[in-house]
C-alpha cells in the first residue's frame, strides 16, 4: 500500500489513514493476509516519505499516531496483519541528528552518525569519490560551515535531502533497534526494510571497479546488523517478520540475507523484472526456489510495486522486462495485450510456492500513467536523471473507487482539492465499483484466485513439480491434485486431463488454452 494514493479521507487530495480505515473491509474482501505500508512518518517529502525526519510518529498529512494505532487494531480485528516500512540507509536532512551535525560545524559529534568527509583537491573542492547515486548523479554534497566558509561533504546514495547514516557507529545501530521495538510495541507484525543491502560502506571509500567488491552494495557487514534485528523480532511473542528490499543479481548473495538468524523474507526482483517468456520465467522460478531451499526461507513473488512500471504496461510492450536503466518516455504499449498477460501472470504468481505480494491497483488492472504533465511530476528520479527516466509517479497515481470521472471516489464528495496526481479519465472502467460483481473483471479474478489460494491445501507453502508441456507453455503441479498451466505461445494448446476447472484468466477455446492465458485445474 502506498498511503498517499490509496484513499483520501480528509478531502485534501492526498491519501491518509482515515481513508485507509474506511476501506479496510475492501481489503478483507479481497482476501489479503497483511498490508505493507510505504512510509507514513513525518517527512519533508523530498522523496515521497523515504526521507524520514522522525521514525516514531506519523506525518500530519496522513493523520496521527493514535490513528495509526487504531488502524493496526482494526486491521487485526479483520484478520489482517500490518507491516511498516523502515528506511535505515538514510534519513531526511531535516532529521534532528543531521541538523545538529550541520549546526555544530566540523567538530559536532553528530557528524560521526553520518558520512562527512573532506573533499579532494587543494581546496577540498572535489567530491570525496565519483560514486554514482541510486537515482543517478553524484552522491556527495558540500556543506557550509557556521562561519560561512566551505565545509566538508556528506554522502547521500539517493537525493541530497537524504543523508546516509554511518552504520559503523553503535548509536545508529541502537537507535534503529529501538525504532523496531517502538512499532512492535504498537502491534505491528512486520518490518519491510528499504534498500536493505546498502547500509554498510567501505570506509576507505574506494572507487567502484568491476574487479573488486562494490564499496556500498551488499557489504558483508550488513548481516551483523540484521542478526541484531532478528534478535529484537524474536524477543516478541507470536510472529514478527523482517522483509528486505534486496536488489542483487547473485542468488547466493541474495540468499545470505535469509539465513535462519537474519531476515525472514526478501523481495524477488528477478521475477518482477523477468520477461513474459516461458523459458525466462521457468529459469527465474527454478532459480528462486533453489536459492531459498538451503536457508529454509519462503520464496516471494512480486509483479509490481511503487517503484516500477506497472506490469499491465510492461507486458504490452515489445520488451516485457523491467529495469531502471531501460525506463524511458514514449515506449509503445498495447494495453489490451498487457492486460491479458497480466491476468495470466496473476494466476501464475498466486500458484507458486511461497508468499505473493500484490501492489495496490494491480487487482484493478491499472496501467502506468505515462502522460503526467511535467510540472506535476514529483519524483526526484525524474529531475536527477536529467529528465531521461520518467520517474515513478506513473505507478503512484491515486486509486479509482467509483464514479465516471476523477477523482473516482478517491476523495470525499465536495473535496476542496483534486488528487495529488491526475487520474486518467479512462479509469472509469477500472473503478472498484465498476468491477465488483463483473465475473470478467480483473478485481473478481483476484478475489477468486486469492480465495482459492487461501482454501486449497495445495497452495501456499510446499513443493512444485514441472509437468511435460508444449513449447513455450509452463505447466506445474502442486500437491494434492492441483495443476497450473500458462500458455505463452502463439497458438492454443489442449488442456491436460483434469477433473474440473478451478479458474481461468480468460475465455477458453473449447478444451484448449488460448495464448497469454492461464488456468488452474483440479487433477485429483
Amino acid at each position: 500500500m502506498y498511503p498517499r494514493s490509496f484513499a483520501d479521507g480528509g478531502g485534501d487530495g492526498i491519501g491518509d489513514l482515515a481513508g485507509i480505515r474506511s476501506r479496510l473491509h475492501y481489503l478483507s474482501e479481497l482476501g489479503v493476509d497483511a498490508i505493507w505500508f510505504s512510509p507514513w512518518y513525518p517527512s519533508p517529502m523530498a522523496d515521497a516519505g523515504y526521507d524520514v525526519s522522525d521514525y516514531r510518529d506519523i506525518d500530519p498529512v496522513f493523520g496521527t499516531l493514535a490513528e495509526a494505532e487504531a488502524l493496526i487494531r482494526e486491521a487485526h480485528e479483520l484478520g489482517i496483519r500490518t507491516i511498516v516500512d523502515v528506511v535505515p540507509n538514510h534519513c531526511s536532512d531535516a532529521h534532528p541528528w543531521f541538523q545538529a551535525a550541520l549546526a555544530g560545524g566540523p567538530d559536532a559529534p553528530e557528524r560521526e552518525l553520518f558520512w562527512f568527509r573532506p573533499g579532494r583537491g587543494p581546496n577540498g573542492d572535489e567530491r570525496p569519490t565519483d560514486w554514482v547515486g541510486e537515482f543517478g548523479g553524484p552522491t556527495w554534497t558540500r556543506t557550509v560551515n557556521p562561519d560561512g566558509t566551505p565545509g566538508d561533504w556528506y554522502l547521500h546514495l539517493f537525493a541530497p535531502e537524504q543523508p546516509d547514516f554511518n552504520w559503523d557507529h553503535p548509536r545508529v545501530r541502537a537507535e534503529f533497534e529501538d525504532v523496531l521495538r517502538f512499532w512492535f510495541d504498537r502491534g505491528v507484525d512486520g518490518i519491510r526494510i528499504d534498500s536493505a543491502g546498502l547500509l554498510v560502506k567501505d570506509g576507505t571509500l574506494p572507487e567502484t571497479r568491476p574487479d573488486r567488491p562494490h564499496p556500498f552494495r551488499d557489504q558483508d557487514g550488513v548481516h551483523e546488523i540484521y542478526r541484531g534485528w532478528r534478535r529484537v523480532a524474536d524477543s516478541y511473542p507470536g510472529d514478527r517478520a523482517l522483509i528486505g528490499e534486496v536488489w542483487l543479481p547473485d542468488r547466493q548473495r541474495f540468499a545470505n540475507y535469509l539465513r535462519p538468524d537474519e531476515l525472514h523474507a526478501a523481495f524477488n526482483f528477478d521475477f518482477l523484472g523477468c520477461a513474459w517468456d516461458a523459458s525466462a520465467l521457468r529459469e527465474s522460478i527454478d532459480g528462486t526456489l533453489h536459492a531459498h531451499a538451503p536457508v529454509g526461507a519462503p520464496a516471494t513473488w512480486v509483479l509490481s510495486n511503487h517503484d516500477v512500471t506497472r506490469h499491465v504496461t510492461r507486458y504490452g510492450r515489445a520488451d516485457t522486462r523491467f529495469s531502471f536503466a531501460a525506463k524511458r518516455e514514449g515506449i509503445p504499449t498495447d494495453l489490451e495485450l498487457g492486460t491479458r498477460r497480466a491476468r495470466a501472470a496473476a494466476l501464475l504468481s498466486l500458484a507458486l510456492p511461497g508468499a505473493a505480494y500484490v501492489y495496490q491497483g494491480e487487482e484493478l488492472g491499472l496501467w502506468e500513467v505515462e502522460d503526467i504533465p511535467f510540472e506535476l511530476r514529483q519524483d526526484p528520479m525524474w529531475e536527477r536523471s536529467g529528465r531521461v527516466d520518467p520517474g515513478r509517479d506513473g505507478c503512484r497515481v491515486p486509486l479509482p473507487w467509483a464514479g465516471d470521472a476523477p477523482p473516482f471516489g478517491f476523495s470525499p464528495d465536495g473535496a476542496a482539492a483534486g488528487p495529488w496526481l491526475p487520474q486518467p479519465a479512462d479509469w472509469k472502467d477500472r473503478t472498484v465499483r465498476a468491477q465488483t460483481g463483473d465475473p470478467h473483471s480483473m478485481l473478481e479474478l483476484y478475489r477468486a484466485a486469492i480465495a482459492i489460494r487461501r482454501s486449497d491445501a495445495a497452495l501456499g507453502d510446499g513443493a512444485l513439480t514441472w509437468l511435460p508441456a508444449p513449447d513455450r507453455v509452463l505447466a506445474f503441479a502442486r500437491e494434492p491434485g492441483f495443476t497450473c498451466l500458462v500458455n505463452l505461445s502463439a497458438a492454443a494448446v489442449p488442456l491436460p486431463p483434469h477433473e474440473r476447472l478451478l479458474l481461468a484468466s480468460g475465455p477458453l477455446d473449447d478444451d484448449r488454452l488460448p495464448p497469454d492465458t492461464a488456468v488452474w485445474l483440479r487433477t485429483g
